[in-house]
């Protein structure tokens, strides 16, 4: 056959059908834009409020109390939307934001949640902490130049991401000290402390702002943009550390009428070398550091669990700006890390610092205006790190209710003595009785 006429007929069907493969090819594309930009919409009309926590003076209930706070703000933050909600009007699961902000010196405590939620939140903040005092308060980042860094601001900061699989927790509040109800805060070596300490060394023009976003989710079944199931990721990982044996299928009859006769395939343990292995469990074969690591996956997946990012930055007048003060923010979240376990640390694609090479070296200072730019911006509307792109365990991770009462809770004037942190200094009384309501 002709060659030119496999040819001629090949660009016939090309010139004529090339529109066919293209709903193919543009489908997903279609969806993300399309959901990017209802979701977009959405957001646009939410209105949120910014809630200042002033701590009391004494804080004598432990963390878990903090966990349990968590909790109760899981079940009345999470609100899943359905089908036509979620293409149509663009809903999403709805976030908050916790924030540990040092302005000039004095430490201050916010959670920033949707409006319709505020009422929900305080009352999970007062049923542990009925002493503690909230109030909503104008948005501190308002009272910056809204295009840092100039001429007169510098901002250096970044993104946080989890070393391992966010299955493996990070260092929680059990390992800081001995739970116990009737634990006085003398005993508690509390790791907020140290943040607050650091916090009250800046001065004028100085500022550090913290900022966790935790957004409630299930962790049974997929989750939205390209999530996992949490638990089941979980319990193999476990099973597989825990040297646990996968359920087999049962055998045919067939298999074992001929392991009968013939025996076992070869390599095949035999049965009644199985039984005798079976009679020391799987967990007693294990060495302290993996019973460790194994209870540790295990205790993560039963709790409640908000998918979250953490980013910090610090901002400061260039006249006043000392680089050292990142610092202040990394010893805090190294805190929190451990080596068989798991560990934060900043995710180099954001961070404000961008190595010299030659042939790039022109456009370096363009690179870092534009990440300082950007974080800045998401920073100032609660935006999680989409450029680049957020994965699982990079940029976007799952935190449980304990490993977020660890980096988020409010201590004592014994555990964090520092005298500029504002506290309650009276307590609440109840209205007296007989009181008129009109």
């Amino acid at each position: 056959m002709d060659i030119s006429i496999i040819l001629n007929t090949t660009w016939d069907i090309i010139k004529n059908w090339w529109w066919v493969p293209l709903p193919v090819i543009l489908y997903r594309p279609f969806l993300f834009f399309w959901l990017y930009w209802r979701r977009e919409v959405w957001m646009l009309k939410q209105k949120s409020v910014l809630l200042e926590i002033k701590m009391p003076k004494e804080v004598l209930k432990p963390l878990r109390s903090m966990e349990q706070v968590f909790s109760s703000i899981w079940g009345n933050v999470f609100d899943p939307a359905d089908w036509w909600e979620k293409w149509i009007e663009g809903k999403d699961l709805i976030s908050v934001q916790l924030e540990m902000v040092s302005l000039e010196g004095i430490p201050h405590f916010y959670i920033r949640c949707h409006e319709s939620r505020r009422n929900a939140i305080e009352s999970s903040i007062y049923s542990q902490y009925p002493d503690a005092e909230i109030s909503i308060v104008d948005d501190y980042t308002k009272y910056v130049p809204q295009n840092v860094p100039n001429k007169d601001w510098d901002i250096w900061g970044t993104d946080y991401e989890l070393v391992k699989d966010d299955v493996f927790p990070i260092k929680t509040y059990t390992k800081f000290f001995e739970e116990k109800e009737a634990a006085k805060e003398e005993k508690r070596v509390d790791p907020v402390s140290t943040l607050l300490e650091g916090m009250g060394k800046l001065g004028p023009g100085e500022q550090l702002w913290i900022q966790i976003v935790a957004q409630p989710i299930t962790t049974t079944g997929k989750e939205p943009e390209g999530g996992y199931d949490f638990v089941v990721k979980g319990r193999e990982i476990a099973d597989a550390l825990a040297k646990r044996e996968k359920p087999k299928k049962p055998k045919s009859i067939l298999r074992e009428a001929t392991e009968i006769v013939v025996g076992p395939p070869f390599g095949e343990v035999p049965q009644e070398e199985k039984k005798s292995m079976e009679l020391v469990a799987p967990e007693l074969r294990l060495t302290p550091g993996e019973k460790e690591i194994v209870q540790g996956v295990e205790q993560k997946i039963a709790k409640r669990c908000f998918k979250s990012h953490i980013r910090f930055i610090y901002l400061a007048k260039r006249d006043v700006y000392f680089g050292g003060a990142k610092a202040i923010p990394f010893g805090f979240f190294a805190q929190f890390a451990t080596e068989n376990l798991n560990a934060l640390k900043p995710w180099p694609k954001t961070i404000t610092k961008i190595h010299r090479y030659p042939v790039l070296d022109l456009v370096r200072p363009r690179r870092i205006f534009i990440r300082k730019r950007r974080l800045f911006f998401r920073y100032v509307n609660r935006m999680h790190p989409l450029f680049p792109r957020p994965t699982p365990r990079k940029g976007r991770f799952i935190l449980n209710t304990e490993e977020l009462a660890t980096m988020f809770h409010f201590p004592g004037r014994v555990a964090a003595p520092a005298p500029f942190v504002p506290r309650v200094e009276a307590k609440r009384g109840e209205a007296p009785p007989g009181l008129p309501t009109e």
